[in-house]
């Protein structure tokens, strides 16, 4: 796999992120830019000072950056005006997790503006073995990571300059552990109230008919 994931000195494209390059039916942010230009451009903006901003654990880091991919939203404010657009359904990102229930919206029937910001998830290598180990049928398992420190696993496109909340059913899959599709971070309560919050008014949007999963 090293010589396959695209790869900067401190930064690669995880398997896990291709989707949102490649798969229509992603539930959230759609990225059309060239993946070896978008990598080299985060890794510029790590070299001019953008910072590394602590995640939801010690393995997990995020770095904000300009929208440079034109990407928009990937998720929207829930309104009396496009409540009932909303569409619910089993969904699950990879063949090996269980389906959990998601709503999104379909971006054919709402307006979707383009984000301010780009927040880059981005998860330790270390980490990443060890997910890969836990998930043998996972692609690109038993393959060798880019020796590069940090890999980028999900791009958001937002307003906000910081981290808004995962959705409530990933803390979830998170505590179940590695075996499940998760991280195996222990749920933390106060966090999962503000994710509630969060999502109890937002939606991410949808090009296809249905999400590959939250």
């Amino acid at each position: 796999m090293a010589d396959k994931l695209i790869t900067s000195k401190t930064f690669f494209l995880d398997n896990f992120a291709l989707r949102q390059w490649d798969d229509p039916n992603y539930g959230g942010t759609r990225v059309s830019f060239d993946k070896a230009e978008f990598v080299k451009r985060i890794q510029d903006e790590f070299d001019k000072g953008s910072p590394l901003v602590d995640g939801y654990a010690p393995f997990c880091k995020h770095i904000f950056v300009p929208n440079f991919v034109g990407a928009r939203l990937g998720a929207l404010t829930i309104t009396d005006a496009n409540r009932g657009l909303l569409r619910s359904g089993y969904t699950k990102r990879r063949p090996e997790e269980m389906a959990v229930l998601t709503r999104w919206f379909c971006s054919a029937d709402v307006e979707v503006p383009e984000a301010k910001y780009l927040d880059i998830i981005l998860y330790s290598r270390e980490q990443l073995v060890k997910e890969y180990d836990a998930m043998p049928t996972k692609a690109g398992a038993g393959e060798e990571l880019p020796a590069s420190p940090w890999g980028i696993i999900s791009v958001k496109a937002q307003d906000e300059p910081f981290e808004t909340p995962m959705q409530p059913i990933t803390m979830l899959r998170n505590a179940l552990g590695r075996e499940e599709g998760g991280s195996g971070v222990p749920l933390d309560k106060q966090k999962y109230a503000d994710s509630v919050a969060y999502w109890e008014e937002h939606a991410t949007i949808v090009d296809g008919a249905k999400p590959n999963g939250e």
